[in-house]
C-alpha cells in the first residue's frame, strides 16, 4: 500500500509543500508534435490539436513584461510547431527574460522547420533537448526508428552554430530511463555521455539533466498494459529522498497550459490538477503575490520527482 505523497511530505516538512517566489514561467505551447515517443507524459503527436493561440501568448508576454519573471521555459509537444513560437521568443527577449526551448531535435528535419537552429542562434535561446541515451538502439526503441541519427546530426549542426561548446550558447541534453527503473547518478552519467558522444560523433553539450519516467501519459499506459504499474509506483515510493524537496521545480515556477490555465507543473497539467483554488486559475488573471507561497497540489505521481537523486 503506497503512502499518499502529501502524507510523506508532511512527515518530513511538518507542513504542506509550498512554493517559493516563482522566477520561472514554464509555458506549454501545445501538444502537437512530429513524434509520438513511448515515454511522453503529454501524449504528444502529429494528430493532437491543442495549440496555444496568439491571444494567449500575448497574455503570457504581458505577465513577463509586468512581473518578476526571469526565465521563460517553452515546452510542448514540439514547441516549433506552434506557428507563433518565433513571435513569443522575439517579444520575450526584448524584456531581458532568459528563454529556454525544449526541443526534440528531429523537428529541424521537417519541411518548414529547418530554420530554427539559426533562429535560436540569432536570439541566444538556450536549448534543452531530449536524447534518452548515447546509443542508437536505446533511443530508437523509445522515440522511433532513425531518431538517434537525426538527433546526432542536429546536435552537430547546433555545435557548429556555437551551442554546447562553452561559448555562451547553452545546449543541454535530457536522459530518461528506457524502462521501469531509476536513472543512475547524474554526474557519472553525464561523464559517460560526454565521453561517448565526443568519441563516437565529435559532438559536445553543456549539461545533462536526468529525469525519472513519470507514471502518467503513454508511460503509464505501458505500465498498465504490462501489469507493472503497482511495482513501479512502489519503486518510486521506496526511493523517496527527502533531500529533493527543496529543489523541486514546482517550487520555483508556474506552469501555463496551452489554453492559458495555470498549474504547479507540467505533470499536473496533464493530469488536470489545477493550481490551488485560492490562486488565479488563468494567465489573464495572473497575480504574483497570490501565487508566491501557495500550497502546491501534489499526488502520488510526485514520487517520480523525489525518487533517488530527484528530478530538479
Amino acid at each position: 500500500m503506497i503512502v499518499e505523497f502529501h502524507r510523506k511530505v508532511s512527515e518530513v516538512l511538518l507542513a504542506p509543500l509550498v512554493s517559493a517566489r516563482p522566477q520561472n514561467l514554464q509555458v506549454n505551447v501545445g501538444y502537437l508534435c512530429n513524434m509520438s515517443c513511448k515515454h511522453c507524459h503529454v501524449k504528444a503527436g502529429p494528430n493532437r490539436s491543442e495549440v496555444m493561440e496568439k491571444a494567449t501568448i500575448d497574455q503570457v508576454l504581458d505577465v513577463i513584461r509586468k512581473q518578476d519573471i526571469q526565465t521563460l521555459d517553452i515546452t510542448g509537444g514540439a514547441p516549433e510547431m506552434n506557428p507563433h513560437l518565433m513571435y513569443l521568443v522575439i517579444q520575450a527577449k526584448t524584456t531581458g527574460c532568459h528563454v529556454i526551448v525544449r526541443s526534440n531535435l528531429t523537428i529541424y528535419f521537417e519541411d518548414g522547420y529547418e530554420q530554427f537552429p539559426d533562429f535560436y542562434q540569432e536570439h541566444n535561446v538556450e536549448i534543452t533537448a531530449s536524447l534518452p541515451y548515447y546509443l542508437d538502439s536505446n533511443v530508437d526503441r523509445v522515440r522511433g526508428e532513425g531518431t538517434f541519427g537525426k538527433s546526432i546530426e542536429a546536435i552537430g549542426r547546433l555545435n557548429r552554430l556555437g551551442f554546447g561548446n562553452g561559448n555562451g550558447r547553452k545546449l543541454n541534453l535530457v536522459y530518461n530511463p528506457a524502462g521501469t527503473f531509476l536513472a543512475t547518478e547524474q554526474k557519472s552519467l553525464e561523464e559517460d555521455y560526454r565521453r561517448e558522444l565526443g568519441k563516437r560523433y565529435g559532438i559536445t553539450f553543456d549539461h545533462l539533466y536526468v529525469f525519472s519516467n513519470m507514471p502518467i501519459g503513454r508511460f503509464r499506459n505501458h505500465l498498465e498494459n504490462t501489469g507493472s504499474l503497482a511495482k513501479y509506483l512502489k519503486t518510486l515510493e521506496d526511493s523517496f529522498n527527502p533531500a529533493t524537496l527543496g529543489g523541486l521545480m514546482c517550487r520555483q515556477l508556474i506552469s501555463v497550459g496551452w489554453d492559458g490555465s495555470l498549474y504547479d507543473c507540467d505533470f499536473n497539467q496533464v493530469l488536470g490538477l489545477p493550481i490551488h483554488d485560492s490562486c488565479p486559475q488563468h494567465i489573464r488573471d495572473f497575480d504574483y503575490e497570490r501565487l508566491a507561497g501557495r500550497e502546491i497540489r501534489v499526488g502520488d505521481h510526485c514520487y517520480g520527482c523525489t525518487a533517488g537523486q530527484g528530478s530538479t
